[in-house]
């Protein structure tokens, strides 16, 4: 999907170096975020470590609003 075609509520994170595809998107109104890419093939063993990182801190701050 070209970034000029995502809905409002749809944001373009991560973007292939390879092509100008897109590879991840978030919603700006809620804390959803999606990638498509494959880590293993990363040059190091800790290159999508925030991203688990940032899923755990949404879990926290869910779990702290309930």
């Amino acid at each position: 999907m070209a970034r000029d075609s995502l809905p409002a509520r749809l944001r373009e994170t991560h973007v292939s170096l390879f092509d100008g595809s897109n590879c991840g998107i978030a919603l700006v109104d809620r804390p959803v975020f999606a990638v498509q890419h494959h880590p293993e093939a990363s040059p190091g063993p800790v290159d999508s470590l925030y991203l688990f990182e940032r899923f755990a801190a949404m879990m926290d701050d869910r779990q702290k609003q309930a």
